[in-house]
């Protein structure tokens, strides 16, 4: 199960980095993509999220047992959504502007 669960974050983190880097290209700004971009990473944070809990100090792998309390374990929740307000924040303040400027 540990192994599941940790492909589909891996997977899912793929799909945001995926879906984050094609929804700037030819036809504009694609904010459906974008938004989905931002989804599979909390998505992604979510599958950490549960990898903790279910698997934090059952020595299955070291990473994992540093979360080893619900606190500890909810951080990773805590840093998708950072990860994801910063990257918006720079998508919103720098990309988005020099986008526009070269679509004008």
């Amino acid at each position: 199960m540990l192994i599941t669960l940790t492909v589909l974050a891996a997977l899912f983190f793929l799909a945001h980095v995926f879906l984050l880097f094609t929804s700037f290209g030819k036809k504009g700004f694609q904010k459906q993509k974008y938004l989905w971009s931002h989804i599979t990473l909390w998505i992604t944070g979510a599958l950490a999220f549960l990898i903790a809990l279910l698997f934090a100090g059952k020595e299955e792998a070291g990473v994992i047992n540093v979360f080893n309390t619900p606190g500890k374990a909810a951080l990773l929740i805590v840093i998708a959504l950072v990860l994801s307000g910063a990257a918006h924040s720079v998508v919103s303040l720098l990309v988005l502007p020099k986008y526009q400027e070269k679509a004008a």
